[in-house]
């Protein structure tokens, strides 16, 4: 897995990158009640608000780390949003992208660097 300095994380999946916020943006957000994911299909740019979470204490956009497709949405998270509490790093992912040079995530950290990041 690979992390961004927005508590996000990314794992390939073949040649899909997939996305979803890391356990410690899950508890920082506290209680989740509603997530809008993206239309499948869509292109994005890095960057762009792709993904917004809506908790007890706010709400918060979830951006996507680099540029590509979204090629599937998790359709668990419109009927639990409380996955993300439940399980950020496994059932609750976002979106799964393709993208065209996976080498982009060489740039992101591992999982020591963000450890460190977050201590």
């Amino acid at each position: 897995m690979k992390y961004t300095k927005d508590h996000e994380w990314l794992r390939v999946e073949g040649e899909l990158v997939v996305v979803g916020i890391t356990e410690y943006a899950a508890q920082q957000l506290g209680d989740v009640v509603f997530v809008e994911l993206p239309e499948v299909e869509t292109q994005v740019a890095q960057d762009d608000e792709v993904v917004v979470i809506e908790s007890v204490k706010a709400a918060s956009d979830i951006l996507a780390p680099v540029e590509g497709e979204i090629v599937e949405v998790n359709e668990k998270l419109s009927d639990n949003p409380g996955l993300v509490n439940e399980d950020p790093l496994g059932d609750a992912w976002f979106f799964k992208m393709k993208i065209d040079d996976l080498s982009v995530l060489d740039e992101f950290m591992d999982e020591d660097e963000y450890n460190e990041m977050i201590s």
